[in-house]
């Protein structure tokens, strides 16, 4: 079988790097030694996108922000349940990350960077989502790990009680937060169910055997009250 080699390196804002790394023709994004995500398994990633976006398809000009580029799964697959009024904004912020996608990752992206439909901004997407209230009908974090990070402590504050506040906040009535966790997280739910959010939990089968599932969280803010 053939080794690893290592692509290409990116810093990550306050230290510590992302390695684009490959093999044949799989692909993996790691930091000290964790693989991240892979090119090969992207089942849950794809969910996140297709529970919340699904849940929009009578809205005629959803506007959906995104956390977090990856290797494009989560966007390809809301693009592909979206209408052409939509807008979807992702929010990056290793640049290394987008000139992969647009790079050695370009096949694996398939052209979905250049669907009129699609905003790429190098933000945290913390910022984004502070810039303004009532302004997403969905926001969907595919963040680090999930609540439990690997990658950099400051990815903690979008998942604890203030983080999920200001995205309450930043979600139109009725909006929808959805979130893909690397594993389980009791408190993590009880913690979206106290910000006000009603919660809908999916477990999910991880694509490596013997891993521990998946979990997508969609929670949604309530709708404003009748006139």
């Amino acid at each position: 079988m053939a080794s690893w080699t290592e692509i290409d390196t990116g810093p990550i804002p306050g230290g510590g790097a992302l390695r684009l790394v490959r093999r044949d023709d799989e692909f993996l994004i790691a930091v000290d030694g964790m693989e991240l995500m892979g090119s090969h398994r992207s089942g849950s990633e794809r969910e996140l996108a297709e529970l919340a976006c699904g849940a929009l398809c009578d809205h005629p000009a959803p506007r959906i922000l995104i956390g977090g580029l990856g290797m494009g799964f989560t966007l390809r697959a809301a693009l592909a349940r979206l209408g052409p009024q939509a807008r979807v904004v992702v929010a990056e912020l290793v640049p290394a990350v987008v000139a992969w996608a647009r790079g050695p990752l370009a096949h694996v992206f398939a052209g979905c960077l250049d669907d009129p439909r699609v905003e790429i901004r190098e933000a945290d997407v913390n910022r984004v989502i502070q810039s303004g209230p009532e302004t997403w009908d969905a926001i969907l974090l595919d963040v680090d790990n999930g609540p439990h990070s690997l990658v950099s402590r400051s990815n903690d504050r979008l998942y604890d009680s203030w983080g999920l506040k200001r995205a309450r906040w930043s979600l139109r009535p009725g909006g929808l937060l959805g979130v893909w966790s690397g594993c389980p997280d009791r408190q993590f739910k009880a913690r979206l169910q106290r910000t006000g959010f009603s919660v809908t939990e999916h477990r999910l089968r991880s694509e490596r055997p013997g891993r521990t599932p998946h979990v997508v969280w969609i929670a949604r803010k309530p709708a404003a009250p009748a006139a």
